[in-house]
């Protein structure tokens, strides 16, 4: 059988392609330890998450130890609880665990301009940690099509300086 030398370079071009596409899916799984939502955070009562022992009423707490704070967060048709109407205030210099919860449909849960990227599942608590070093203003989105109020799904995340952080902002 003769096989053309261009179509013999294109089959070695999309097994290439294919090659790479599962190498990069198994290194983001197994190399960079990128994963899915799982239940390790806790599960919840989706219609009612306060209602469970491991996430309390949307908020930013004092966490185990001084300068950690738990945040947290519940998303729900098209806002985040803080975050849309009031924005979540942490101090600068501290270290800072979201607990993000959805309460009806799936939704996404990203701090533009950092690594803050999950997905918020009903039922299931998803938790990041991370450390915020500088006074900044971030956005909160919500990146799974969530509904028809989708695109304005929006909140903000306000890193201000540790003297100008009220204690009083702490549940």
């Amino acid at each position: 059988m003769h096989v053309h030398r261009f179509e013999r370079l294109w089959l070695v071009a999309a097994l290439a392609m294919i090659v790479l596409f599962i190498g990069t899916v198994t290194y983001g799984a197994v190399g960079a330890g990128y994963g899915m939502v799982d239940d390790t955070g806790g599960q919840v009562d989706p219609t009612d998450a306060t209602a469970s022992e491991n996430f309390r009423e949307p908020g930013v707490y004092n966490g185990s130890e001084p300068g950690h704070y738990d945040v947290y967060i519940e998303a729900k048709q098209f806002l985040f609880v803080p975050g849309t109407s009031d924005p979540v205030r942490v101090p600068a210099n501290s270290t800072v665990t979201f607990h993000v919860t959805s309460t009806d449909v799936v939704h996404g849960f990203e701090v533009v301009g950092t690594n803050i990227n999950t997905m918020a599942v009903p039922g299931q608590v998803a938790t990041v940690t991370v450390e915020f070093d500088e006074p900044d203003e971030y956005g909160l989105v919500c990146n799974e099509y969530c509904g028809s109020g989708h695109h304005t799904m929006a909140g903000s995340l306000h890193v201000v300086p540790a003297a100008q952080f009220n204690q009083t902002e702490v549940n």
